[in-house]
């Protein structure tokens, strides 16, 4: 009987915090809240022709979407580009994410070129920690990860492994597959998914993420929780469990275990130590004390009323 009234008081105080949190979410300023890193894949196949244009390579409809959407995304955006590859020097953001400079993107856009693997669990994290880096400074908003790739990941099990972690700590992810034969693997695994056999529905795709992106602005009060729709149970309770334990801090290797025969495995996490998870901790003693005050009150209450009659 106690456990059970010990499990209710800790459900009744989570519920407390997340109310409040996203009361506070409410309250801040919708003012450049929108943080997208897309993820290009700038992999040897992208050199190639699509299917149902041959002539056109995938690489440059990819460019050429991109070019076409920023020009259309608001000033108060803030956008990152990283490839999976780079120019062969190891730099892997183009655009470093930042304020909207449309210019800039165009240019550095441009200049992208197709060579290479696709390490997308590597570049993932390397985005992914990018946007948290932002969010613990900014303690609002909405962060995405958008991912444009024609194949599958060279780096499958690490990115099996650090999946459920991205998705734990809020970003929203959304996988645009060009000109594949079939679904990418990711597809049952993230917030959304859609095919872009030829320039115009690729150029199509982008600029709905980037639409959803806008609108999701105005509820700045939605729960991490409900971000979690959609996604596959077993996925979504590895995501919950990271997102309770853990904040900004970056994504390290060592959160999951992974060798080099692609076995792994999800360790148990330690609580994060930034400053919005102590806050978080924080708020929720604060309800306990005002929840066990309450009660002792109504005790209080109680045993005069019985000692009255």
């Amino acid at each position: 009987m106690y456990v059970a009234a010990g499990r209710m008081s800790v459900h009744f105080v989570l519920s407390l915090a997340l109310a409040a949190s996203a009361l506070a979410a409410a309250a801040a300023p919708v003012l450049a809240n929108q943080h997208v890193v897309v993820v290009l894949d700038d992999s040897g196949s992208m050199d190639e022709s699509m299917r149902s244009m041959r002539g056109t390579r995938k690489i440059d409809a990819a460019k050429s979407a991109l070019a076409t959407v920023v020009n259309q995304l608001d000033d108060d955006a803030q956008i990152g580009i990283i490839v999976l590859n780079g120019a062969g020097d190891g730099q892997r953001w183009v655009v470093p994410l930042g304020p909207l400079d449309q210019n800039n993107v165009r240019r550095a856009v441009a200049g992208i070129q197709a060579s290479g693997g696709t390490p997308l669990g590597q570049v993932l994290k390397e985005g992914a920690d990018a946007l948290l880096q932002v969010r613990d400074k900014e303690h609002y908003g909405n962060y995405r990860l958008l991912v444009v790739t024609d194949g599958e990941a060279s780096d499958p099990g690490f990115l099996d492994a650090i999946l459920p972690d991205v998705l734990g700590r809020g970003i929203t992810i959304d996988v645009i597959g060009v000109d594949m034969a079939q679904n990418h693997s990711l597809a049952t695994r993230v917030h959304s998914y859609r095919r872009a056999d030829d320039p115009a529905s690729l150029t199509a795709a982008i600029s709905a993420v980037f639409g959803e992106t806008s609108s999701d602005s105005d509820e700045t009060g939605q729960s991490d929780f409900d971000m979690l729709s959609g996604i596959p149970t077993e996925v979504a309770s590895a995501a919950l469990e990271a997102l309770a334990e853990s904040g900004n801090d970056p994504i390290e290797p060592q959160d999951t275990a992974y060798r080099s025969d692609g076995a792994y495995h999800y360790p148990q996490r330690q609580p994060g130590s930034s400053s919005e998870t102590l806050g978080f901790l924080c708020l929720g003693s604060l309800c306990l004390l005002v929840v066990l005050g309450l009660v002792a009150i109504l005790s209080a209450v109680l045993v005069i009323f019985r000692r009255g009659r």
